[in-house]
């Protein structure tokens, strides 16, 4: 049985808007279409500024980010850690539920 051991959100990230550069003219130069996606947890980075639509960098930002070795890196210590505390707890409860710590009353 799998279990969930952390999440991660949008809200975990810190986000960045800017105007894109390169060629593309005077929309390219109104619009912060391009946007920047900061786990500062891990300090992972995903930049993004191919599409016109601020939403579409924002999915494809937060796609590179999560993606990258940085981020891999973070999650995989987290897990581990998290992992760590569950196998200590079951351990210590499996030694209290030995014979000799428990006691049988009938009436």
């Amino acid at each position: 049985m799998k279990q969930k051991l952390f999440s991660v959100t949008k809200d975990d990230f810190d986000w960045q808007y800017f105007r894109g550069t390169g060629a593309g003219g005077q929309k390219k130069n109104k619009t912060s279409s391009a946007c920047r996606c900061i786990h500062p947890p891990s300090g992972a980075i995903g930049v993004s500024q191919e599409e016109r639509s601020q939403h579409q960098n924002r999915q494809i930002a937060f796609r590179k980010c999560v993606e990258s070795k940085q981020f891999q890196n973070w999650a995989k210590l987290e897990a581990s850690a998290i992992a760590k505390g569950f196998v200590d707890a079951e351990r210590m409860v499996d030694s209290m539920m030995q014979d000799k710590y428990l006691k049988v009353e009938t009436f």
